[in-house]
């Protein structure tokens, strides 16, 4: 313990810079004088007391006011992040419905080509089968105007065998007219 009237210990004094602890708040003694304490003594330890104590209210208000600003920079920044996070489930979600309607959209087409393609086939398909009678009905034609051309020329050359003949047989017997 520190005591003011003994002098090999710290003395309080009026030039005290250093901040004044608890502990040494509890530890001081002061000499006493005439009449109690010295008052000089006593005075300058509760100037230097209350100067420290001061000091620790204005420290810890000013730790305060930075805890609740720093708290409402946090709550600012969680806001953030939700917002932030919700935006990020958001887009994916986006995203997703985007793939599934392009995927969609990609098998409608596809089905729609391929149903196009399906009546073009058919229709192509139609068209040769109608070419294709078409040209089975010429070729019936053909030969049908070719079996005709034959029958004209057999019976056109059967014609003329038979004037061949007719004239053959008049080189022979000579008709005489009657007189």
């Amino acid at each position: 313990m520190l005591k003011f009237n003994e002098p090999a210990t710290e003395t309080v004094t009026s030039e005290r810079s250093s901040t004044i602890t608890p502990l040494e708040m509890r530890q001081t003694t002061f000499a006493s004088g005439w009449r109690g304490y010295a008052p000089e003594a006593v005075r300058t330890f509760l100037v230097d007391a209350s100067e420290s104590y001061e000091r620790a209210l204005r420290e810890n208000e000013r730790l305060r006011q930075d805890i609740e600003r720093l708290q409402a920079l946090l709550r600012q920044y969680q806001d953030l992040e939700d917002g932030l996070k919700n935006t990020l489930v958001h887009a994916q979600k986006v995203a997703d419905d985007v793939r599934a309607s392009a995927a969609l959209e990609a098998d409608r087409v596809v089905k729609e080509a391929e149903g196009r393609a399906e009546l073009m086939m058919m229709a192509a398909q139609n068209r040769v089968e109608d070419a294709q009678r078409e040209i089975d009905g010429l070729k019936l034609r053909r030969r049908e105007a070719e079996a005709n051309v034959e029958s004209i020329i057999a019976s056109l050359h059967a014609t003329l065998e038979f004037i061949r003949d007719q004239q053959r047989d008049s080189r022979v017997v000579p008709l005489r007219p009657a007189i």
